[in-house]
């Protein structure tokens, strides 16, 4: 266990947690907050999953997905149980919902210089926190970014941006990209599908990319559920007028999983139809994901059309951009690319 950052001690041994935007309060002595994994222990607050990593992969960067960092590079992967979400179409339940569920914290012990280690030893560029929340496992994370920037290794979060602008603050002058989950624009999707809310999700989008954090957000579009053309388009404008034009925005597939499973997957006409409403709404750079050879994952410039890179899954076949511009007119490409 390590004592937890970001909290505030009462005088009844309560405690309140001000880590995530759920700001849990009053947690009283062996209890813990939403997340399941921060225990009152006789009015302090400790991380029990600190070390404890329960997930570690070596992974083409375009999975988190991240199109526009260090595009074709290799990111170590790493995850602790636990999330402050309960998303009914979590992938990942198995490890995000096991505190919760079955009280129970699981994980190999792995120290922040092994993590970075071992990212060294196998040539990957950047560590990603990712599978479940990175932020409910803050601490850990923030040893092993601190560790990984003396090392020249970049960090990256895939975020649920759920976190508290004190705790972002804390982290952000080590933390160099982060792709963020907007899940719908409607603040009961988030109530009844997540347990949170949407407004603290926007606000925190604005604030990495405000913080210089290289940001691309994600929309898994769920039949029936998020799927409207008026929603998607409020998603839209939304990037475009408050993040920035230059932010892709990835709308992936939806599979049936974990409490959603009476619902089918996303039609890719869906798709095709939200990148549609990203481009017309003036956005750069929108990609269509879980769908293999749709050709909606390519990257295409901004100015002129034309093809910059070909992708397939994860894998790059062909990469066009020289010095981070269009080889083809000469148009700046958005991103972290070399």
């Amino acid at each position: 266990m390590k004592e937890a950052m970001f909290y505030e001690p009462l005088e009844d041994k309560t405690v309140n947690c001000n880590l995530c935007s759920h700001r849990c309060s009053r947690i009283a002595d062996s209890k813990r907050g939403i997340c399941g994994v921060r225990e009152n222990k006789d009015g302090k607050l400790y991380s029990l999953v600190y070390g404890k990593a329960v997930a570690r992969n070596i992974d083409p960067i375009e999975k988190k997905p991240l199109f526009h960092f260090l595009p074709g590079s290799r990111s170590y992967s790493i995850a602790t149980v636990g999330c402050n979400f309960r998303c009914r179409n979590c992938q990942n339940y198995d490890i995000s919902q096991l505190p919760k569920e079955r009280g129970i914290i699981v994980g190999q012990d792995v120290s922040p210089e092994e993590i970075v280690s071992a990212a060294k030893r196998n040539n990957c560029e950047s560590i990603a926190y990712t599978y479940s929340e990175p932020t409910i496992f803050f601490e850990y994370a923030y040893d092993i970014a601190k560790l990984a920037s003396k090392e020249g290794i970049k960090n990256v979060f895939v975020t649920n941006g759920y976190i508290t602008p004190e705790a972002l603050q804390e982290i952000s002058p080590y933390l160099d990209a982060a792709n963020i989950d907007l899940k719908s624009f409607s603040d009961d999707f988030y109530r009844k599908n997540c347990g949170a809310r949407l407004k603290p999700v926007l606000d925190s989008i604005k604030l990495y990319k405000s913080l210089g954090i290289w940001t691309e957000i994600t929309t898994l579009i769920i039949p029936s559920l998020n799927d409207s053309e008026e929603e998607l388009r409020k998603i839209a404008e939304f990037i475009k007028n408050e993040v920035g034009e230059e932010t892709p925005w990835h709308i992936t597939q939806f599979y049936p999983t974990y409490k959603l499973i009476d619902l089918s997957r996303t039609p890719v006409t869906i798709l095709r139809k939200a990148r549609e409403i990203g481009l017309e709404t003036g956005l750069r750079y929108v990609y269509e994901g879980n769908v293999p050879g749709e050709n909606g994952e390519n990257t295409y410039c901004h100015n002129c059309g034309k093809m910059l890179i070909r992708r397939f899954g994860y894998q790059i076949f062909e990469n066009k951009i020289k010095n981070s511009a269009c080889t083809y007119c000469g148009a700046e490409i958005d991103g972290v690319i070399t």
